[in-house]
């Protein structure tokens, strides 16, 4: 599995020709899959989350317009999900730049980007 963000979405169809939908608002489940610590990109949490929320509403909503093609009305951040094995070298990569988090400690980071977010799967 390795580690992904889960996100709720709420969107609306606004259809191009002469054709309604009902409803045309829905929500759905979104997920992102997470890059690998260390790896380019992995510290999506730290740019993006701040406390379990979305730091930047708007433009995350505009980033998932573009991904999606729809109009979007809401994202929720829900969750970061990952195996036992991502949790481990998340955690080690993260212990190994707590500059980088101006954190002392793993669990400050963790509960400052991600709030109770984190949901680790047993295998």
């Amino acid at each position: 599995m390795g580690g992904r963000y889960v996100f709720a979405v709420r969107f609306r169809l606004e259809p191009a020709r002469d054709v309604t939908v009902e409803p045309n608002e829905f929500e759905t489940r979104l997920s992102r899959e997470a890059e690998e610590p260390g790896e380019e990109g992995w510290r999506f949490f730290r740019d993006n989350l701040w406390r379990g929320e979305l730091a930047d509403g708007a433009h995350f909503r505009d980033l998932t317009e573009d991904a999606l093609d729809v109009t979007v009305l809401s994202v929720e951040y829900r969750a970061f999900e990952m195996d036992e094995a991502y949790r481990e070298t998340f955690r080690e990569a993260i212990a190994a730049d707590l500059d980088a988090f101006r954190a002392d400690t793993v669990d400050e980071v963790v509960n400052k980007y991600l709030g109770s977010s984190l949901e680790v799967e047993s295998e």
